[in-house]
């Protein structure tokens, strides 16, 4: 406790300010992680030095995607809680922050499954990527591997749904995901519900139906750059369909 009550809690919020973003910078090394995993797993096929290579990257990739989930997750239990600290009702007040951060952290992770990390995007183009390099170093594809590639077509088809704005109702080109709910929009279009709502003193609601977050702030959106290449590589593969 501080000699001085009066700069409690806002020490403790100016030090945390700092250290996430020291924290942010780890999402790039994470991130160069993943492309190292990658470059790795197609050397490994086309010099076919390691049959088992795929599966040990594969592995690893998993890891670096479960990574980043835990890392995003823990920084917003505690931007919401840097939040909820800076609201005047704990102007008075000593909360305990850690148990204010390890409840949100618990909200955010109740939802977490190893099947949604495996439907990852990222691990569906590593597979598919991988495939097509075995077919044009002319290495065999397994059974396993051509059932993988119908169940992936699949999710890839499911995920399409996710291209809409639920408030344009058109295909998104640059989608945000809220941090908070972890629905995504069309960047313009929310930034303009916020800011709208806002110059009127008002909260701005997820536009998503049935999403109970009442308050979207700017600062809650981030690129949805998964997304926005998914989408991008849906259109480029609708595109060359049609010619």
């Amino acid at each position: 406790m501080p000699e001085n009550s009066d700069d409690f809690p806002w020490v403790f919020v100016n030090n945390v300010d700092n250290a996430l973003g020291s924290l942010k910078n780890c999402q790039a090394y994470i991130t160069a992680g993943m492309q190292s995993v990658n470059n790795i797993a197609l050397d490994l096929v086309v010099t076919q030095t390691d049959t088992d290579g795929d599966s040990n990257m594969e592995n690893l990739l998993f890891e670096y995607i479960e990574m980043e989930r835990d890392l995003n997750q823990y920084m917003t239990a505690v931007e919401a809680t840097l939040s909820q600290v800076k609201d005047k009702d704990y102007l008075n007040l000593t909360p305990d922050l850690k148990a204010l951060v390890e409840e949100k952290l618990v909200t955010l992770k109740s939802s977490n499954t190893e099947e949604d990390l495996k439907k990852d995007d990222r691990l569906v183009q590593f597979r598919k990527q991988l495939r097509e390099v075995k077919k044009q170093c002319g290495l065999p594809v397994t059974d396993d591997e051509a059932e993988e590639q119908i169940d992936e077509d699949m999710i890839v088809t499911q995920s399409q749904t996710n291209f809409i704005c639920p408030i344009t109702q058109l295909e998104m080109k640059k989608p945000v995901k809220n941090k908070v709910c972890g629905h995504t929009y069309e960047e313009e279009a929310i930034r303009r519900i916020i800011e709208s709502k806002h110059k009127r003193m008002k909260k701005a609601c997820c536009p998503k139906i049935g999403c109970s977050h009442t308050d979207v702030k700017l600062t809650d959106l981030v690129q949805d750059v998964v997304l926005r290449r998914a989408i991008e590589n849906h259109r480029r593969m609708a595109s060359s369909q049609s010619k």
